[in-house]
């Protein structure tokens, strides 16, 4: 067969579709922490679209779920679990100054 007569076929791969992350009875509201919990970083930012894959209607939902829930301090602004450590408890007296009598 002749290279320029040839047909190219789409190679048919089969792949797994995955299950949307908001099933048909889940509420996208500001008091389900359990779901709204899902789409948050670990630094407290809101996940993109492509990470979560929401439609743009369920991505605006859970934006604005997670922006009530902030405000009404359900969750933290920023999330800073890490805690530094340091190796020996110093503390400040640069401003303070004992009267000596």
């Amino acid at each position: 067969m002749d290279k320029s007569k040839r047909l190219y076929f789409k190679s048919k791969r089969s792949f797994r579709r995955r299950l949307p992350p908001i099933g048909s009875g889940d509420r996208i509201d500001y008091r389900n922490m359990s779901l709204i919990s899902r789409f948050i970083s670990e630094q407290g930012k809101i996940l993109s679209r492509r990470m979560n894959r929401l439609n743009l209607k369920q991505q605006r939902l859970i934006t604005i779920a997670i922006k009530q829930a902030r405000i009404l301090s359900l969750l933290p602004f920023l999330n800073n679990e890490k805690q530094f450590e340091r190796g020996e408890s110093t503390t400040r007296t640069t401003g303070l100054r004992i009267k000596k009598k």
